[in-house]
């Protein structure tokens, strides 16, 4: 049964990275989805993403949040336009993981399943390390794989690489409960 209220602390992210001739004027991102779903509970995992809940939190630099690299315009248009010409929401709203198997690792885990995203569905495995009162699940996802033509401007000089890194984090008092992310006011 769904919990009430929101799980505190839990959090998808994406991260994205750039490349090519122009990549001293392009940025890393970091980008929040906002609306999902997960359902963890012993031996099996299930989720769904809202992809139409993306938002650019800010530039990365150096592995580190750098919000003043990017004005709130900025990230907005970047937002739309991953939304609109690399995952198209329009016609994929959702991403969906099943699990297949979950098996114990000491404390972590390793989870092997389903990931349907853009129309495509491809077998990964996921693996969730526990710290402290935290799991983390982080995985590298090749867009190509989901059909995705990674994004390039100004003639392929400034692009994203193919890999995004995705972390979800889940409060380990969370685990064995159906979790809900509130939905974004932003």
């Amino acid at each position: 049964m769904p919990i009430a209220t929101p799980a505190e602390g839990t959090t998808v992210r994406v991260f994205t990275f750039k490349q090519g001739l122009l990549s001293g004027i392009a940025h890393d991102l970091e980008i929040a989805i906002d609306t999902f779903w997960i359902d963890w509970t012993v031996g099996h995992v299930s989720a769904t993403f809202d992809t139409r809940s993306l938002r650019v939190l800010h530039a990365v630099v150096a592995g580190h949040p750098a919000p003043n690299a990017l004005s709130a315009h900025d990230l907005r248009k970047i937002g739309q336009t991953i939304a609109d010409e690399v995952l198209v929401t329009s016609r994929h709203p959702e991403a969906r993981f099943e699990s297949a198997s979950v098996s114990a690792e000491g404390d972590d885990f390793a989870v092997r399943g389903t990931l349907e995203l853009c129309g495509a569905r491809n077998e990964l495995t996921v693996r969730v390390h526990r710290e402290q009162a935290t799991y983390t699940a982080e995985l590298v996802l090749d867009q190509r794989n989901f059909g995705i033509v990674p994004y390039s401007a100004m003639m392929g000089a400034m692009k994203l690489k193919p890999e995004v890194r995705v972390r979800v984090r889940v409060p380990a008092s969370a685990t064995g409960a159906s979790l809900r992310a509130p939905t974004s006011s932003a």
